[in-house]
């Protein structure tokens, strides 16, 4: 089993790699956006809940996260590995992973960290939010959420440094380079 997390702010091209990554390792793509993006959509309890959050720009707290996460990771038991996007975005959320995966008798093997100045971030979202219609693309919202990213999400890369995991990968350019140097890293990981 192959397990990676795809690390970086809003707009740094998570989403873009990932549909690369899935379609190279063959793995179970488990973006925590998607999915609330759909119980959002399908107006579930926890949709609403979910919905509350996003529409005021913060990050679904800890244990929502976790639980819909751990039902899509059993949902999904015969995958040959999985791509995590979105999550885990603290370090509290990082060791509930590990936990979950160890369990499994399995284990994180690598962390790509897609590394993107703010600037670029900004660009990048305002080009999506012309076209998506996704209303956690809102410029403020977005602010947001990148503004939350650099003060708390951040801090789960030094967890997985610490494990050897993590490996930066310069997130501006194009798209196959960087979709390049993400291989390189994986493929070392394995």
């Amino acid at each position: 089993m192959l397990n990676i997390v795809l690390f970086g702010p809003p707009g740094a091209g998570k989403g873009t790699q990932s549909e690369k990554l899935i379609a190279k390792y063959k793995l179970a793509h488990l973006s925590t956006g998607d999915i609330f993006r759909d119980h959002i959509s399908r107006k579930t309890e926890l949709g609403v809940k979910v919905k509350e959050y996003i529409d005021n720009g913060l990050l679904v707290p800890d244990e929502v996260t976790v639980g819909i996460l751990k039902a899509a990771i059993e949902a999904n038991a015969g995958a040959t590995g999985f791509i995590f996007d979105g999550f885990p975005r603290t370090v509290h959320q990082a060791e509930v992973l590990d936990g979950m995966l160890t369990t499994l008798n399995t284990k994180i093997h690598s962390v790509i960290a897609l590394d993107v100045n703010e600037d670029e971030l900004k660009k990048r979202i305002e080009i999506r939010r012309q076209t998506s219609g996704r209303a956690d693309d809102d410029a403020e919202k977005v602010l947001k959420r990148i503004d939350e990213y650099f003060q708390k999400t951040i801090h789960v890369l030094p967890y997985y440094e610490a494990q050897g995991k993590a490996v930066k990968v310069q997130g501006i350019g194009e798209i196959e380079t960087i979709f390049t140097a993400i291989c390189k890293a994986v493929d070392s990981a394995k």
